[in-house]
């Protein structure tokens, strides 16, 4: 599928061209140009790094949202963007301006003096620079990949660290043991500084509390030392000290209540006295994150769903953890509505599709398999065959669309549509049209 909007984005034309991948795994290639710079690393606010397998966005989101209910100005940079380069940089709570990314583009690489660098490192670095010449009083910083060498995995003393679960994924660099991928987010913890973890997987959890221990830093742990969780409707985080009763998380499907209490937890680290019950309610009712499990009422998918009575979701999860938390998602939404529910799906090649699928074994959705626009896309028949192997019942379309037409098509009562499979397809959805870009 071309897409024009995306072709048309000069800022990562401009990147790319002259920062490829050149993946290193390590950080002493940010470090160089971040000292070239004046180490603006070291004059920012507030640090609050976000490492984790999945619900990185989500929690970011959510801590976002409760800082700004605070009145706090908050930077913040994620990975990857869905559809425009400026979603990764927010400034004081904006999206950077492509004015603003010329003139960074332009001294940050004149620091570089054409050393390697990769994209993702630049991207880092150029938000950092964007930080320190901003005034704020918070950043978050979500880790890329892994966390131990990830690009951004530069701060001596950060606020606070967050782990969010930590799952089988990219194992073709981080992996292949959950004990190894474990080692690797664990990295963002920093000596004597506060960690708030998420629930874990047995052997995830022994190697977080270990790097914990041996760096002296004071871990606060999902399930052992608070927790959260839906009651009535409603969000329960359980602190040491206090129980808070606040409103259902923004974002649909029952795993957003573990995201939220995390940032929650995380948000009360802080130790800011700004953050007060009011903004913790505030933000978790208020909270924005593209493509996770979004119901779309725009674009021309959308008014072709809403044309034939169905609705349409968009989930960018593309391993074997979110796809059990997608699964559990498309169950409530099926049990408050009992229509059928289709999958449109496409993901890379790298990705355990069957792994994805198996969880929505009980749900018996029909797949439409398809693929995208990459040279690291899956072939459709690879994702149907996976689809398959899961016991569901599944045809190879042409693109998206021709999978929501095939969707809407079928006879008896108009479905529940959900697009899924990574954020790359979902952001081929959003590009289709303005009214859906995030913002």
């Amino acid at each position: 599928m071309y897409d024009p909007i995306r072709a048309s984005d000069e800022v990562i034309l401009r990147l790319r061209a002259h920062h490829p991948s050149l993946i290193d795994l390590t950080t002493g290639r940010v470090e160089r140009l971040l000292a070239a710079l004046g180490d603006p690393h070291k004059k920012l606010p507030p640090v609050i790094h976000v490492a984790g397998t999945n619900g990185k966005g989500s929690t970011v989101a959510y801590l976002r949202a409760i800082a700004e209910a605070a009145g706090l100005r908050v930077h913040a940079i994620t990975s990857p963007h869905l559809v425009r380069f400026a979603e990764r940089i927010r400034l004081a709570g904006e999206l950077i301006t492509d004015a603003q990314l010329s003139d960074l583009i332009d001294r940050v690489e004149a620091a570089n003096a054409g050393q390697p660098i990769s994209f993702f490192e630049i991207t880092t670095v150029l938000a950092l620079q964007a930080f320190a010449e901003t005034p704020a009083d918070l950043c978050i910083v979500e880790v890329g990949l892994g966390g131990r060498f990830d690009a951004t995995n530069i701060f001596a003393a950060p606020a606070v660290s967050v782990i969010t679960p930590v799952d089988y994924d990219h194992l073709e660099m981080l992996g292949p043991e959950l004990s190894k991928i474990a080692w690797e987010k664990a990295g963002i913890i920093k000596a004597g500084r506060p960690v708030v973890v998420a629930r874990q997987m047995e052997e995830a959890e022994a190697v977080i509390l270990k790097e914990a221990e041996t760096l002296s830093a004071p871990l606060t742990l999902m399930g052992r030392d608070f927790d959260a969780w839906e009651e009535r409707g409603r969000l329960l985080v359980q602190m040491e000290d206090r129980l808070y009763d606040l409103p259902p998380p923004s974002l649909f499907g029952g795993y957003q209540f573990a995201n939220a209490g995390l940032a929650v937890a995380a948000a009360l680290a802080l130790g800011d006295p700004r953050i007060d019950e009011a903004a913790l309610a505030k933000g978790v009712a208020s909270a924005v994150w593209p493509a996770r499990f979004q119901r779309l009422t725009d674009g021309p998918l959308a008014r072709l769903a809403a044309e034939r009575g169905g609705d349409l979701w968009l989930d960018g999860g593309h391993n074997p953890h979110a796809g059990r938390a997608l699964a559990e998602a498309a169950g409530r939404l099926v049990a408050r509505d009992p229509r059928p529910l289709v999958l449109v799906s496409a993901m890379f090649a790298r990705k355990d599709a069957l792994g994805f699928f198996q969880p929505f074994a009980a749900l018996n959705p029909r797949v439409f398999a398809t693929t995208f626009d990459s040279p690291n896309a899956a072939p459709a028949e690879d994702i149907a065959a996976a689809a398959r192997g899961a016991g569901l019942a599944c045809d190879i379309v042409p693109d998206v669309e021709a999978g929501v037409r095939r969707a809407l098509a079928q006879e008896g009562p108009a479905p529940h549509i959900l697009v899924c499979g990574g954020l790359h397809f979902a952001g081929e959805v959003l590009a289709l049209s303005p009214q859906t870009w995030p913002t």
